[in-house]
């Protein structure tokens, strides 16, 4: 009998990871490759799937597929639509994308979320959903949490009774790769360096009177002063725009006593995350290493109970 419950495919812009689920959700293999949707030659996903997963697809015949990520973007396969907060996985799940493939399997593809901040402007994920309510699946209901999804974009996502409320995005790590690379700031790094106490206290410079721009120009001038040296002058700016982001989108620390930060991703960027919000009296923890695979697993329920 197949033990392969469904197969779940993360797909980002940079990224391609698959999972073999078993029937309780269980990761029975995992592949990945530097497969993102702006490698694939001439958008030609299928084939790219095919060879990246085609035995699986021939072994599983029965297994659902469900893709999530970039890959329902405009410059994806499919432009999957965006759901509006709140958002749960029976959502995600009724309005998933069937794509016909030539061997006339189907495979589905996951919307996206969107939502719009106070002032009326619009703001959307793909994929990190998927993560998050993974994360959180089988969290208490009724109690509001906060998730942080460090990287080049950072998510801030509030999640309900098993529903995503809300949500911001932070260009974070894209900025700081700007200023330190592009910017005049760039000349006062040493880039090869790093230092835990000069990281702390960035972030503790972030919350000072003064704003973020009057902040990064003190990198240099720091620098010129003999105050901040090259070999602290990048982990310094890395604590600033983080503890800045944290600052913006995080719980006050007033609010310190709620229940903790849940905390996804990449592991050295979570270990600074987690840092900088201890250092501000934020409690974190970290997300089950396989919650994208579950959150997959979760949101194919329904293609799971079809085919029964």
């Amino acid at each position: 009998m197949d033990d392969i419950d469904a197969i779940g495919v993360d797909w980002g812009t940079s990224s391609f990871r698959a999972y073999r689920l078993a029937a309780d959700g269980a990761v029975l293999e995992a592949r990945s490759a530097a497969a993102g949707i702006l490698a694939v030659d001439d958008g030609d996903f299928e084939g790219a799937l095919e060879h990246l997963i085609g035995d699986w697809l021939d072994a599983h015949v029965s297994a659902p597929v469900v893709l999530s990520g970039m890959i329902g973007s405009r410059n994806g396969w499919v432009e999957a639509p965006y759901l509006p907060c709140p958002a749960s996985l029976s959502d995600l799940s009724t309005d998933l994308h069937p794509v016909t493939l030539a061997r006339g399997r189907q495979i589905h593809i996951a919307p996206g979320v969107s939502t719009r901040d106070p002032g009326g402007v619009p703001d959307v994920m793909r994929g990190e959903e998927v993560q998050v309510l993974g994360a959180l699946s089988f969290q208490e209901t009724g109690r509001p949490r906060t998730v942080c999804l460090p990287g080049t974009h950072s998510k801030w996502v509030t999640v309900c009774d098993g529903r995503i409320e809300d949500f911001s995005t932070h260009m974070t790590g894209e900025a700081f790769d700007v200023l330190r690379r592009h910017s005049i700031l760039g000349r006062t790094i040493e880039h090869a360096a790093w230092n835990d106490a000069g990281f702390l206290s960035g972030v503790g410079r972030s919350g000072q009177p003064g704003g973020f721009l009057h902040h990064i120009f003190g990198v240099r001038a720091s620098g010129l002063f003999g105050e901040l040296p090259p070999e602290r002058a990048g982990a310094f700016l890395s604590g600033l725009v983080i503890g800045t982001e944290i600052r913006a989108a995080g719980p006050s620390p007033a609010e310190a006593d709620q229940a903790p930060i849940v905390l996804i991703g990449e592991q050295g960027l979570v270990s600074l995350y987690q840092s900088a919000l201890h250092h501000l009296g934020l409690a974190t923890e970290l997300a089950d290493r396989h919650a994208t695979a579950l959150g997959l697993w979760l949101l194919s329920a329904p293609l799971r109970t079809a085919r029964t």
